[in-house]
């Protein structure tokens, strides 16, 4: 009797919904799971010790993935649900959203024009967390974050369920790159090195603060330039490297899982002052005159606990912020209009 409560079998749900596993308690959903950066994203999450149920969406094949993955043995149990029709059920009742849904960009596409194409799978997962899963957590992978975080905002508040401190973009990836590129410079382990990366998530709108940077960044100007322009196309060089057959998907479902750690992390906190979980993430800001900005964030169980605004800055990375800044603020207004044709 006690060894039957501990078997894990394939359970049919209804409506169709493969489960492999039967438990619930913390619920991880990714919306986009087959894709590029979802397998991986999916595999790194089965990892996580704290998450209980793993539901994977997306258009169709989620099964083939749900029976992949139940062969781990890690105690999440997986959840199969294909469709826009199961996009509701996949999403009932989750502690976090993650959302690597969309297409992505190809050579000579621009992040802009992913947005005809992925605002409507914004749209519908916003549409979809105001009806199912109104207090959780939803992290943006979807490109262009700079629009579809507005997008998103602008069709939640419509509906009564808007919670800034609940929405994030994920830029982590933009970090991540910073940390690895100025450790290659430095020939120094990454994981010692630390880099604000400030702003948005496309082109010269993320901005790395190298003045701040641990180790120091002790190259000249040409030096510092080209860094700077490394990191901030860095998802150019990749979709490049690729040759058309894909983007940056490996890092980036290494950068999200990284998030997603620090959310769940946060939700499973017991102590109201513990101020030690920190991530970079574009949300809803008044740091700056842009509505959505990304700087380093203090986490907790409701999302946002504090924002610690802008680091210390040289006159040359205040130059670029002001230069920036009315780029992502036109990036926002797109996005607060298409969000307000789509709620």
């Amino acid at each position: 009797m006690i060894l039957s409560r501990y078997r894990r079998i394939p359970v049919q749900v209804l409506g169709g919904i493969l489960c492999l596993g039967s438990r619930r308690g913390l619920k991880v959903t990714i919306v986009g799971a087959v894709g590029g950066i979802g397998q991986p994203l999916a595999l790194l999450l089965k990892h996580n010790p704290h998450i209980d149920v793993l539901a994977l969406h997306d258009i169709r094949n989620t099964s083939g993935v749900v029976a992949d993955l139940s062969h781990i043995c890690t105690k999440a149990a997986v959840c199969s649900y294909d469709g826009i029709k199961k996009l509701n059920p996949a999403m009932s009742g989750a502690d976090i959203v993650v959302i690597p849904a969309g297409m992505p960009r190809k050579p000579g596409m621009m992040r802009k024009d992913l947005i005809d194409v992925n605002a409507s799978v914004a749209a519908d997962v916003a549409h979809a967390a105001c009806a199912v899963c109104p207090g959780a957590l939803l992290a943006f992978i979807t490109n262009p974050i700079n629009l579809i975080v507005p997008l998103v905002a602008t069709i939640l508040a419509s509906k009564g369920c808007y919670d800034p401190n609940r929405l994030f973009g994920v830029t982590t990836l933009d970090v991540v790159r910073a940390r690895t590129f100025l450790a290659d410079e430095l020939n120094v382990n990454p994981k010692d090195v630390n880099v604000p990366v400030i702003g948005g998530h496309t082109g010269i709108t993320i901005l790395p603060i190298l003045s701040q940077a641990t180790p120091p960044f002790r190259g000249d100007e040409i030096e510092r330039l080209a860094l700077i322009e490394r990191i901030q196309e860095a998802g150019t060089e990749v979709v490049k490297a690729k040759a058309g057959l894909g983007s940056a998907t490996l890092s980036m479902a290494y950068a999200a899982n990284e998030f997603v750690g620090s959310l769940i992390k946060a939700i499973k906190s017991t102590d109201d002052n513990d101020d030690s979980i920190k991530e970079y993430a574009f949300v809803e800001s008044d740091v700056t005159d842009a509505r959505f900005f990304s700087t380093q964030l203090v986490l907790g169980p409701q999302g946002v606990k504090d924002n610690l605004g802008l680091p210390d800055m040289d006159d040359d990375e205040r130059d670029a912020l002001d230069c920036m800044l009315p780029d992502l603020m036109d990036n926002i207004k797109k996005g607060v209009e298409l969000g307000e044709d789509m709620k």
